[in-house]
């Protein structure tokens, strides 16, 4: 049963203009639309305390034996850094504790994130209810969409690739480096799986990106007269249906990542080796 109308508001969101239907009722929707924006912000806060947490913590995110480095602390590249782990020089000398050791791109990293389309959709409608869900009211008076501060930032997208592309070339080399053997020369145990399938996953994700999907195709009048390009376009097109998919997988692998390097670095658990 339908609830009665009332009068709009003086003030409110475009579901209370006057060339709508005057309901009083938060929504008609009867299903439990809530469930998909609570999972997604419980998700998305838990992500976000443990990666503080184990960003600032400066403890076990380096196994000297296999080169085995957690990607919340690469690149690591401060004097504070354990012996070993700093792949490309100590370009900085002591790091206050205010700032995580991996400061140089963490930000950047998370200006990727918080900027990348699918994301935007998911705490637009977890976090800021803009709106929480279809036909469901938001409780904002206007909306400005992303024409001014701070959400105007979101058209930096683009940007914050270009530095992701770069991070994700440093986390490969990181990969590479930890088939290492604990008595030198090559070494292969469950901690390269699980670097290199993280590596994997945010190449996919990184590359699945909208922006990317420009880059390859975008501004082109004819497709015909770029066949390299348009091949690009539709390969990351495909990867491009599972952005969302991939934007939750890699968020898992990370912290999963970080998790097994920390057991392993902090002597909880043992490295299962195969060679070396």
């Amino acid at each position: 049963m339908s609830a009665a109308p009332t009068a709009a508001p003086e003030t409110g969101t475009g579901v209370f203009s006057k060339t709508r239907a005057a309901i009083s009722a938060r929504t008609l929707r009867t299903d439990r639309w809530w469930v998909p924006p609570l999972v997604t912000a419980v998700g998305l806060a838990a992500f976000v305390i443990y990666a503080t947490i184990r960003s600032y913590v400066r403890t076990a995110y380096w196994v000297p034996e296999y080169h085995y480095l957690t990607p919340f602390y690469s690149p690591c590249v401060s004097s504070d850094c354990v012996e070993g782990s700093s792949h490309f020089g100590a370009w900085f000398g002591h790091i206050p504790a205010i700032l995580p050791l991996g400061f140089l791109v963490l930000p950047f990293l998370l200006g990727f994130r918080l900027t990348c389309y699918y994301y935007r959709k998911a705490y637009y409608r977890a976090v800021w209810f803009s709106p929480p869900a279809c036909a469901v009211a938001e409780p904002h008076a206007k909306y400005t969409g992303e024409t001014k501060l701070p959400l105007i930032i979101q058209n930096a997208h683009r940007y914050f690739f270009y530095v992701a592309v770069l991070v994700s070339l440093i986390n490969t080399y990181d990969a590479i480096t930890a088939f290492h053997g604990k008595t030198g020369g090559f070494g292969f145990g469950l901690g390269n799986i699980v670097l290199v399938g993280n590596v994997v996953l945010l190449w996919a994700y990184t590359l699945s990106c909208h922006s990317c999907r420009h880059i390859m195709g975008g501004k082109l009048k004819h497709f015909s007269a770029h066949p390299v390009r348009y091949w690009f376009w539709t390969q990351i097109s495909k990867l491009n249906t599972r952005h969302m998919a991939l934007a939750w997988t890699t968020l898992g692998t990370l912290a999963l990542t970080d998790f097994y390097v920390m057991l392993v670095a902090s002597d909880t658990i043992s490295d299962l080796r195969f060679i070396n």
